[in-house]
């Protein structure tokens, strides 16, 4: 099961911001995040709104309203 935990990066170690059991030897995946959060998630979801406004399928709309 993955489980993700927040962390940040001190003195080149990542620490943990919250109480989380790591056996040794425990594989993990590291995402590096920028400092401001916002931006991040705006241009990660801009993809996805990209595809789903941008479509010539839904041009059948815009005709239907101009009627």
């Amino acid at each position: 099961m993955l489980k993700t935990l927040w962390a940040t990066v001190r003195q080149g170690k990542i620490e943990l911001l919250e109480p989380g059991e790591l056996l040794e030897g425990t594989k993990v995946l590291v995402t590096l995040l920028p400092d401001d959060e916002a931006d991040f998630w705006l241009q990660t979801s801009q993809v996805s709104l990209d595809t789903i406004w941008d479509n010539t399928e839904d041009d059948i709309y815009a005709q239907l309203l101009k009627k």
